[in-house]
């Protein structure tokens, strides 16, 4: 007789057993499994909510600033030698090494002006960059497309009383409220967005810019290296990365990270612990048995390889049942973890191989004693049960 059909056949005679000890490894290779998909889809939901975010890279004219203070009292401050940006210096921007991580550049010009006797800060932006750069905003009407047309923040709208359709006058020059942006609790809300060019014409700076705003928010992006490019091209220029909120969020998907990978550890070692004493349990209780394969010529190592096959069949059966029932948990809990509702879900097939040579690792290693404590049976005692 084949050894395999001997440990076959003692799985198919111990059913409830066979079946306990399944689950119980199955259950740990499915908790890993769901861990880590998650942990990989929300790694990838981040990432591509990285390259939605906005920009992460400002652009600002280098100055001198001195700040004033008397008696402890802040007097504001003195700015000393204000350069401009040149908006013929932009397209070096294009130049860098790591041109191919540049999602969008907005470059802004700003003021001040009055309308119907308000002060408002006027923006003269490239809308189509703008646009690009700040998917999340919501436009009530349509996006400027002409050079008189606007677009106003909520809160100006509401204080001038307009809405799209509206005229409104600026420096003599009548323009058309194109939309309205949504209210979006940051500055946008008091600010009307303009052409850029058009802008220019009226604050009399034609060809300079205010500020510059770059999304190369990715991932894998380089943002260190992508600022001291930029730096080196733009002497005359103050290059800043904006990386809190991203910090933020890859210190907290990390954190997640490890916490899913010492579940898992722990899940998976709970079920060696149950492959171990359920494997001591069927041997023990096979003592005759065994004793009869030791007296008719069976060696100490075909003892051995009985039990430990027993125990990797069952174990690459846990990983085939771990693996389906963990992508399926992953896929439900999906939806509640990640950003986005619509968020993918990673499929690795490392991760299905992963599982399976785990389970048959830690089955093997767990029934090992096992089989080991069956192979030194003294076939004498084990006969006198008979």
């Amino acid at each position: 007789m084949k050894l395999h059909n001997i440990s076959l056949n003692n799985l198919r005679r111990r059913k409830a057993r066979m079946a306990f000890l399944t689950i119980g490894l199955a259950v740990g290779i499915a908790t890993m499994v769901t861990l880590v998909t998650l942990t990989s889809s929300m790694s990838s939901d981040i990432g591509r909510k990285m390259d939605e975010f906005g920009a992460n890279i400002l652009i600002t004219p280098q100055s001198n600033d001195l700040a004033m203070s008397y008696g402890g009292i802040s007097l504001g401050g003195v700015t000393f030698d204000q350069r401009e940006i040149r908006e013929a210096e932009l397209n070096r921007i294009f130049t860098i090494k790591n041109r191919k991580n540049i999602a969008a550049v907005s470059p802004k010009v700003l003021g001040g002006v009055r309308v119907q006797g308000k002060p408002v800060l006027l923006v003269g932006v490239d809308f189509a960059e703008e646009l690009k750069m700040k998917q999340w905003w919501k436009v009530f009407g349509a996006e400027p497309k002409h050079d008189h047309e606007l677009l106003l923040g909520s809160q100006t709208a509401s204080i001038l009383n307009v809405m799209p359709g509206d005229s409104l006058q600026i420096q003599g020059e009548t323009f058309k409220v194109s939309g309205v942006l949504d209210q979006t609790g940051s500055q946008d809300d008091s600010l009307i967005f303009a052409p850029l060019a058009k802008v220019q014409r009226l604050l009399h700076k034609e060809g300079k810019i205010t500020l510059v705003e770059v999304a190369a928010l990715c991932s894998g992006c380089p943002i260190g290296d992508m600022v001291n490019q930029l730096a080196e091209l733009l002497p005359e220029a103050k290059v800043t990365a904006i990386q809190q909120v991203v910090a933020a969020r890859l210190k907290t998907l990390d954190q997640f990270r490890r916490f899913s990978y010492a579940m898992a550890f722990v899940v998976i070692f709970i079920g060696s612990l149950i492959v171990f004493v359920t494997m001591m349990g069927s041997v023990n209780e096979r003592t005759t048995e065994i004793g009869v394969f030791r007296a008719i010529g069976f060696r100490k190592t075909h003892i051995m390889r009985i039990i430990l096959l027993e125990a990797a069949l069952v174990s690459l059966l846990a990983g085939v049942v771990g693996y389906a029932v963990g992508m399926a948990g992953a896929k439900l809990a999906l939806p509640f973890m990640a950003e986005a509702k619509d968020a993918a879900l990673a499929w690795d097939g490392g991760v299905a191989t992963g599982a399976i040579v785990i389970s048959l690792v830690v089955g093997i290693l767990a029934s090992l004693y096992p089989a080991l404590h069956a192979s030194k049976m003294d076939p004498t005692e084990a006969l006198r049960a008979l």
